[in-house]
Formats: structure tokens, sequence, C-alpha cells
């Protein structure tokens, strides 16, 4: 046909071949970056899992308020460096509720403590621990101990290790250790007198050592704190719990008892009833941070002597140890340790005059960070070696 070109049989193979080469290499560069948009969703999959591993070995971070009151500034000051430890470092946050003293412990104090924290820009992942949902943990940890032999049943009152720790060369603080090697009659003398009192016998832990070492971070050089130990309490004595009605001061009655014996088996003696469930703090502690993966304690450094005791507690019981960062306390004007007389210190009254900018500003300022008036602000900032050592004290 005129004005159409003639293309050979050879020219047509040749075209089809190109065409087909060039469909080949847009196949064969789509194929090498879809798999390589793969391989790089893959490897951040990696990383993110790596990395949340590597958080989750570490363990997390906790704060713990006691909901006796509304929350203050030198508490609010511990929670956020507990928080921003944890997170500079890309750990996990945890939040509990110490209200292992439900006496002076309320529902309503920990609401409002929470909504602070929360206002505040303090959040935490996980659930929400709460020691009084504990109770058949920290019974298993003390059961634990028990059958190693490492319990035994103290008698004594108050005044007797006042007494006691008067005497000559006897460690200031430390139990003296009166009713460890009691024989079974004194014991049982003893215990029959409690009872005839209405009361029952504490539970002490038979240590072995006199000394522990911490990891602690911040208060101490070296990164090794190593305190005092002794027969530590694991559970209180006192007034013997009550098979029904309010519990009595410190105690808390629930069923299912065992006969008293030296190595403290049930508080009220009687099996089938009320046992005795007032927990020490030390125990508690040491149970909860391990319940809810706690590898880093943040708190204040009036509690670093505590700290050995509950190390060794949970090296007894096999569980992991924690890294401890005790760090200083806020001070009022007066310079003693801030509380009420020093005015409006709770942060529902600070936020009722105040902004949250300024209240976070002025905690900003304590840890190093000058001009940052947000939670989120101070993470970008923080820097653990320019936290200051000595105490805070607040003019108001």
């Amino acid at each position: 046909m005129p004005g159409i070109p003639e293309v050979g049989g050879d020219g047509m193979v040749r075209a089809a071949e190109q065409a087909e080469a060039a469909g080949g290499e847009q196949r064969g560069a789509e194929k090498r970056a879809a798999e390589a948009a793969i391989a790089e969703q893959v490897d951040s999959r990696a990383g993110e899992t790596a990395q949340a591993q590597k958080a989750e070995s570490r363990g997390a971070g906790r704060y713990a308020p006691s909901p006796s009151g509304d929350l203050h500034l030198g508490n609010f000051r511990t929670a956020v460096l507990a928080w921003l430890f944890a997170k500079h470092e890309g750990r996990e946050f945890r939040m509990r509720i110490d209200d292992i003293d439900a006496q002076r412990s309320s529902e309503e104090s920990a609401k409002q403590q929470l909504l602070d924290l929360a206002t505040m820009g303090i959040g935490y992942e996980g659930r929400l621990w709460r020691q009084q949902e504990c109770w058949s943990e920290y019974e298993t940890a003390l059961q634990d101990l028990r059958e190693k032999g490492l319990v035994y049943e103290c008698y004594c009152s108050r005044k007797d290790i006042a007494e006691a720790v008067r005497a000559p060369h006897a460690a200031p603080g430390a139990y003296p250790g009166t009713c460890r090697d009691l024989g079974e009659s004194e014991r049982a003398a003893k215990r029959a007198e409690l009872a005839a009192r209405g009361r029952v016998p504490a539970l002490r832990l038979r240590a072995g050592v006199a000394e522990w070492e911490v990891r602690e971070r911040f208060a101490v050089s070296g990164g090794v704190y190593r305190g005092a130990v002794d027969d530590m309490v694991l559970r209180r004595g006192g007034n013997a719990p009550k098979a029904s009605g309010a519990p009595s001061s410190g105690d808390a009655g629930v069923p299912g008892g065992r006969a008293a014996g030296a190595d403290g088996g049930a508080g009220a003696g009687a099996p089938g009833g009320p046992v005795n469930r007032d927990y020490a703090y030390n125990l508690a502690v040491v149970v909860d941070d391990a319940l809810a993966g706690v590898g880093q304690v943040v708190r204040g450094d009036d509690l670093l002597s505590s700290a050995p005791r509950q190390a060794y507690l949970a090296h007894l019981l096999g569980l992991p140890p924690v890294e401890y960062v005790h760090v200083p306390l806020v001070l009022g004007p007066d310079g003693k340790r801030l509380a009420k007389r020093d005015g409006a210190v709770t942060l529902r009254e600070m936020l009722r005059e105040r902004e949250i900018g300024e209240v976070v500003g002025q905690i900003a300022v304590s840890i190093g960070c000058p001009g940052v008036e947000s939670v989120d602000g101070l993470l970008t900032d923080f820097d653990p070696g320019a936290l200051p050592r000595e105490p805070w004290v607040w003019e108001g």
C-alpha cells in the first residue's frame, strides 16, 4: 500500500525483542524496588523488635505514689525524674499505687494523684498496679522464705527493741536478734502471752548476711552502694485479725489461716481462721517490682539505706536485681523537707494559682534544664550527668 513502509521479518523480530527486553528491565527494576522495600520494612521491624527486646530485658522504670493525700511538689519532681531516666534509656514506664497501708490510703487520693500526673504530662505503659491486689503474691513469697527456713516469729514490742538497740555494740537501727534463736518452749510461752492479749507476733527474715551491695547509679560514686542488712520484718504483728467487720489497725483479715508455728505459719493461729496480711513494705515492694517487670527504681535518697535490704530479699526470692537511682529531696525555705508548713506545696493547690508551664519550669531549673516548660521538652534536654547532686531548696 502506498505511504506505508514495509517492515521486513527481521526488523519485526528485533523490535519485538527490544520491547520484551525493555519490559523485562522495567519488571526487574520494579521487582528489585519491591524487594528493597520489603527488606527495609523487615530491617525496620527487626530493629524495633530488637529495641523492644532490649528495653524489656533491661526492665521498666516506675513511679509508685502512696495515696495518703495530694501529690506535692517533691513527689512530682521524683516522678518526673523517674519518667525521664526511663524514657532517656528507652525503657517502658510503669505506675503502681502503693496502698498496702489500707488505713492511710484512699481511692480518692489515688485518683487525684493520677489525675495530677496525667495533667502534667506523666503517662505510663501497661496496667495500673495496686498493692492491695497482690496479697496472694506476698503470701507466696513469704511461704517461699518459710520453706527455706528463713522466717521466724518475733514477740518484741517497739519498746523492747528500742531498749535493746541502746545496748553497747548494738548496730544503730538494726534489729538485735532478740527472738532469733529462742527455743520452741520459749516461743510457745511468748506466743501464748501475746494471744492472751489478743495479739499476734511479727514475722522476721533470718538474714544470712550483715551487708549487701546494690547497683546505685547516682547517690554514690563508683556505682555500688553497700549497706546494712538485718532481720527485717516481713509481716507485722499487732492486734489479731478479726473474722468479720473492719480489720484492726494495721491488719486485714482473710480466710484460710493455718496453725501458728516457729516460722509464723499463721496470723491468728486457728486453722481456717482469718490471716494477718499486714505485710511489710520491704517484702511488698520487692515482689511488686518483679511482677511489673521493673528494672530501674528512681526515688528519694532518704530511702537509700533500704536498698540493700530489699536487694538481698530479692536475691533470696530468686528475683532479678534492679538498678537504683536515689535522687536528692526537695527542701523548704527553712532547709527542712518540703511540707505543708511551707504553704501551697501540692500540685492541686499550685495549679489553682499557676500555669502548668510555670510549675514544670521550676522543676526544669531544679534538674538542670532551665527554660523548659513541658515534660516532653524536658526529655529532649535531659542529661542525667547534669542533674544536681544537692537538694533543691524551693523558695515558693
